[in-house]
């Protein structure tokens, strides 16, 4: 029992002194919100480049922390021939795909940033997008011209990189120090691409920095002109796609469903946290989802939660189709903010009526009326049955964009040297793992702080 004891203590020590080295790697480093948070979570490297695996990606937008491991999985050409046997055909797509390959498979960079569009935005974006390039109206794409449809979702990223780039490493203002600083940055910022990304990476930048005499248009030509280059690893989604041999195509409909089932298959592990195999969650365990992703004080999020128990004192639950058909309703949020205002600019509360209208007017769908009432004995600040539409917004924007917020002072590896400098130094008539055990509970509490705001780890 003492040697299990040991090797766990080992395994906790040495997961922390990975969390250091990666907030080391990190520090100083002008990396925006999905780059840092694919670099911590992304467990295998081919070839010198950084990957996520499926299991990878489902962690990112479900736990705040990834799972514990030694050190990232260096992959060789016989492992990723081995991953090719595990992918499913697209007809054979499943709610469960991601959880089935687990972590056999590989997701780059440009594929995460496109997989979490998939679980924020509406579908119609896509379809317009998907559109775009069927120039032959037959609804369906080759796999060339998804690359290229993939890539223009996250040229944004890029695009504004280079400006950043080309602001701060021009001219004598800059300091040697500055210099070295956006050099560190965009070194380590290229492990995150694939090969042939991480090459045309460079020639945008290297066009940005030319083009910065110019005026914008041609900054955006440069970078748009670098993104539409071949992939050189054949990815897990791309194998899904289009087959081994990259023949097939690839049809809106074949697509919206690999939509419907990536987005089932997160809201499924979300709701099973708290369902505990039952087939209905809480009305408080409902409000608890909504909540954990915002910036609320710790007071606050215990007044919305006080404020539901006090209002619902007995619910009936909700099921997983309310919730999945909520959460749906979320990606089009945007939409529907609009239409809140034209409500209140035109001095009209928000009832129920209305916002059971919005929503229709939005999305098409309906919600359940209990998860709608749900929401106004939340989010209804003076219990007279209108709701606080700005408040309510605004929260459940931080719960759409789920996994790309700062780190407070409170959390990870800054929580871990507070609560260490905090603790009392052992005394001798200590047990010898007394003082052990203190440094475990600094590691749980730096995991495990504010909570309410951070989904659990699983």
């Amino acid at each position: 029992v003492n040697l299990v004891v040991q090797i766990g203590d080992l395994c906790v020590l040495t997961w922390c002194l990975v969390l250091q080295l990666d907030d080391l790697t990190l520090r100083g480093l002008k990396l925006n919100h999905r780059e840092r948070r694919f670099i911590k979570f992304a467990s295998a490297e081919y070839q010198g480049q950084l990957y996520m695996t499926p299991q990878d990606f489902i962690e990112s937008v479900t736990d705040s922390e990834p799972r514990p491991r030694m050190k990232r999985r260096v992959l060789r050409e016989r492992d990723l021939e081995q991953f090719i046997q595990e992918v499913p055909l697209l007809s054979k797509g499943s709610p469960d795909m991601f959880r089935t390959i687990f972590d056999q498979g590989i997701i780059s960079y440009t594929e995460y940033l496109f997989l979490l569009s998939i679980l924020t935005k509406p579908q119609t974006g896509f379809r317009i997008a998907f559109n775009m390039f069927d120039t032959d109206g037959n609804q369906r794409v080759d796999k060339e011209e998804f690359l290229v449809l993939m890539e223009m979702i996250a040229a944004g990223v890029f695009r504004a990189y280079a400006s950043w780039v080309s602001d701060n490493t021009q001219g004598d203002g800059a300091s040697t120090e500055a210099r070295k600083k956006d050099r560190a940055t965009r070194e380590f910022l290229e492990k995150i691409f694939s090969t042939a990304r991480r090459d045309r990476l460079n020639r945008a930048l290297e066009g940005a920095v030319k083009a910065v005499d110019g005026d914008e248009g041609d900054l955006e030509e440069v970078v748009e002109d670098e993104l539409q280059k071949r992939h050189v690893v054949d990815t897990t989604l791309l194998l899904h796609f289009f087959g081994r041999k990259g023949k097939q195509d690839l049809k809106f409909e074949e697509f919206k469903m690999f939509m419907e089932n990536l987005q089932t298959e997160v809201l499924e592990i979300e709701f099973n946290e708290f369902s505990k195999g039952l087939p209905a969650i809480t009305e408080l365990d409902f409000a608890k989802i909504l909540l954990r992703y915002t910036y609320l004080q710790s007071d606050q999020y215990e007044m919305y939660l006080e404020r539901l128990l006090d209002r619902i004192p007995e619910g009936r639950g909700i099921t997983f189709n309310e919730f999945k058909s909520f959460c749906q309703f979320l990606n089009t949020l945007d939409d529907f903010a609009i239409a809140m205002r034209m409500y209140t600019l035109a001095d009209q509360p928000i009832s129920q009526e209305e916002f059971h209208r919005a929503v229709k007017i939005c999305t098409g769908a309906e919600l359940s009326p209990h998860i709608v009432d749900t929401v106004f004995k939340i989010f209804d600040d003076d219990g007279d049955g209108q709701l606080s539409y700005k408040e309510f917004i605004a929260i459940m924007r931080d719960r759409l964009h789920r996994g790309f917020k700062h780190t407070s002072r409170s959390e990870g590896w800054e929580a871990f040297k507070q609560c260490v400098k905090r603790s009392p130094p052992a005394s001798q008539s200590q047990q010898p793992r007394e003082g052990w055990v203190g440094f475990k509970a600094c590691v749980k509490a730096a995991m495990n702080e504010n909570q309410p705001q951070q989904p659990s780890v699983t």
